[in-house]
């Protein structure tokens, strides 16, 4: 009886061996399934540019209620980036624009109408 029969073990069929066969060469493996390709990554500027569009739209409705002197114009400015970079969210980068000039309005109406830049509701 050889040796190498007792030490190797007797799992079944499907069990890998991993030792060497007697003739010295290294023992050939079936060959592993190929991993699947990783998904493209999303370009980093559709996403800043979204991201602008957004914030300018929100900038620019907050900027109506409160600190329309400093929202008004960073509304404008992340707008007008962001359609010039191509955004896919373009109807919401022209809002922000329209919102960001409409903060501007307010804040003339107020100033030339109250002579301050401060209103409220309740008259």
């Amino acid at each position: 009886m050889r040796i190498d029969t007792l030490v190797r073990p007797t799992a079944g069929p499907d069990h890998h061996r991993r030792s060497t066969p007697a003739d010295g060469a290294p023992e050939r493996r079936p060959q592993e399934p190929a991993a699947a390709p990783a998904p493209a990554p999303v370009p980093s500027g559709t996403r800043d540019t979204d991201g602008m569009a957004v914030a300018a739209f929100v900038l620019g409705l907050t900027g109506l209620l409160v600190m329309n002197i400093v929202l008004g114009p960073i509304a404008i400015v992340l707008a007008s980036i962001a359609l010039l970079r191509g955004t896919a969210r373009r109807g919401r980068a022209l809002l922000g624009l329209g919102l960001g000039v409409a903060d501007l309005l307010v804040l003339a109406v107020l100033v030339t109408a109250n002579g301050s830049v401060v209103w409220g509701f309740g008259g």
